[in-house]
């Protein structure tokens, strides 16, 4: 029998937020719901001890699945997790839970009025983020719009994405720069911000319905966001994937 729902978290070098109690919060929170759930943790090929302490925890929780990756980054740790996940109802979120788990009471009841993806969204505001994280926020909003015209979308990036199960597969089909077939070992921390745009610019060509969700959402230090780096690379995914969708790569296969 099948799940209600299966959240799936990529995991890189996370052995802090790990020992700070991630996995017990997400496990507390999905013990006390009435539905059944997985959880599928997808190490990322970690250089500490993630995957150990992920393992460990698992033998104690059946709801709890390890799948190790090499390191390909998260765009990819969160695919495999996507693919593996058995669930009517697929979310990815983030190990820090910078949105808590508990939010997803406000993303589940979308899927009843028809819906088949539905997305949490921070709006405009980024609590406790710094002044430059706002302001690549904003600068990637005003561009999405302008390049591929997501202005129904205010934030494509919060992760925290809820899927219909049966849109994943067609839906990770048709990606043409994050195809899971093409994934290569890489070294370091990659932010993949098109992977995420990318996703639901498939989903809406493929005529799924797509629902943006207000979501509570806490600024989490990262060292692996780099302002000018990353806002660049943003840039150049943004005017690829409209410049691939002229070429027709996206066409229903």
């Amino acid at each position: 029998m099948k799940p209600r729902l299966s959240l799936v978290l990529p995991a890189y070098n996370e052995s802090g937020n790990l020992k700070a109690g991630a996995l017990d919060k997400v496990e507390q929170y999905l013990a006390s719901q009435a539905y059944s759930s997985e959880v599928i943790v997808v190490d990322d090929g970690s250089a500490d001890d993630s995957a150990a302490l992920i393992e460990a925890f698992a033998a104690e929780h059946p709801r709890v699945r390890l799948v190790r990756n090499p390191h390909r980054g998260k765009a990819y740790a969160v695919s495999t997790g996507l693919l593996e996940a058995k669930g009517e109802i697929v979310l990815f979120s983030d190990m820090d839970q910078a949105t808590p788990l508990s939010e997803s009471e406000l993303i589940l009841p979308w899927f009843e009025r028809g819906f088949d993806v539905v997305i949490g969204s921070r709006g405009t505001y980024r609590r406790n983020a710094p002044w430059w994280r706002m302001l690549m926020s904003r600068g990637q909003m005003l561009l999405r719009n302008v390049i591929l015209g997501f202005s129904e979308i205010t934030d494509t990036q919060c992760g925290f994405k809820a899927f219909r199960g049966d849109a994943i597969r067609p839906i990770l089909d048709h990606l043409h720069f994050y195809r899971l077939a093409d994934a290569h070992e890489t070294s370091g921390a990659k932010v993949t911000a098109g992977f995420d745009v990318e996703l639901l610019f498939v989903a809406k060509r493929l005529g799924y319905k797509v629902r943006e969700v207000p979501v509570e959402w806490d600024y989490q230090h990262s060292r692996r966001v780099n302002l000018v780096r990353d806002s660049l690379r943003g840039v150049m995914e943004l005017l690829q994937i409209r410049m691939a969708d002229l070429r027709g790569a996206y066409k229903h296969r």
